[in-house]
């Protein structure tokens, strides 16, 4: 299994950007498709940006101002974020699901989480 750990979190302006970053480690890498997700509070986990067929691809409420990258020689994932907003304020998550297993954008099938890194978007 592999461990996921987000840094990069905290506060930004409106308008502002800010990066993530999610290291991972342990066995079985290559067995997993990773991507973001973002929990609000009192809201539930809901997905931001991933990769479809090894394509990346967004949720609409970020598209055109997030970008998502993944580089494999160090085992990290990223989420540019530019253009932020007041409603991107959320807990990220970097979540982990065994290819084959559920649907790019279903929190339900990834089994391994971060334990998360806040963003605050004040305006």
């Amino acid at each position: 299994q592999i461990q996921l750990v987000e840094s990069g979190g905290g506060l930004v302006q409106a308008g502002g950007s800010l990066r993530l970053s999610c290291v991972s480690s342990g066995r079985n890498f290559a067995a997993y498709s990773l991507a973001w997700f973002r929990q609000a509070p009192g809201g539930r986990r809901t997905f931001v940006a991933g990769f479809r067929r090894g394509n990346p691809t967004y949720s609409d409420a970020v598209r055109d101002r997030f970008t998502i990258s993944r580089d494999t020689s160090k085992n990290t994932l990223d989420l540019q974020m530019s253009s932020v907003k007041p409603e991107d304020t959320a807990v990220y998550y970097c979540g982990g699901r065994l290819f084959g297993i559920g649907t790019y954008d279903d929190y339900q099938a990834y089994d391994r989480w971060g334990p998360g890194t806040q963003v605050t978007v004040t305006s």
